[in-house]
Formats: C-alpha cells, structure tokens, sequence
C-alpha cells in the first residue's frame, strides 16, 4: 500500500490538471530505478495506461499504479509534497530505507 498525504493530493490534482491529465481516472506511476548518490532513486511520473504486472493503490483520492518490481520497495511508503524553503517537491516518506540521500530523492536498503 502507498499511502498520499493531502499536501501531497492537493498538488497531484493541480498538476495533473494543469499536465491535461484527469485525475479522477489517470494515474500516477511510482517506480524505482537505479541510481542516485545512495543507489537507488524514485521515479514519478502520470500516466494514463495500467499494464497487467502494475499494482493499483486508491488513497486520499488518488490513483497510484506501481510495477511489480519497484512495490518491493516501495511498501508502506507515504508520498508527500514540501515546499519549504530547501526547494518544492514531492517527498516519499519509505520505511524500508535504510539511507537516505540528503535531498531525499535517493535512498538503499
């Protein structure tokens, strides 16, 4: 289950509106991939399509569909939006990270 903070819906919504996506049926694709300065980093993007091997989550409203390989890491995982003053983005909130980078966009287990 990926859960979604409500700073993070309201700003999905925004986005998705403003990217011509519709996010009452759309989605948002989560994945990981590797690289980053810790080995490994997320990868967020809309999508439209769901493939037989996605997993698809619903919370808060928000449609969340996430590849079989990258679910492994991404359990009990909270997606959130910071727009303080280190700069905006989306932030995910992973329990099963052991490190994390120091920007929070890559992380190792």
């Amino acid at each position: 289950m990926i859960k979604v903070s409500e700073t993070a819906k309201k700003k999905v919504i925004e986005l998705m509106a403003e990217d011509g996506y519709n996010p009452s049926k759309d989605f948002i694709r989560v994945g990981v991939k590797s690289g980053g300065c810790s080995g490994l980093s997320y990868d967020l993007k809309f999508d439209t399509e769901q493939h037989d091997e996605d997993k698809l989550f619903e919370d808060n409203g928000v449609k969340i569909i996430v590849d079989k390989k990258s679910f492994l890491y991404l359990i009990g995982t909270t997606l959130e939006y910071s727009g303080g003053l280190n700069g905006a983005g989306f932030v995910f909130n992973n329990p099963n990270a052991n490190r994390t980078c120091g920007c929070g966009e890559s992380f190792s287990l």
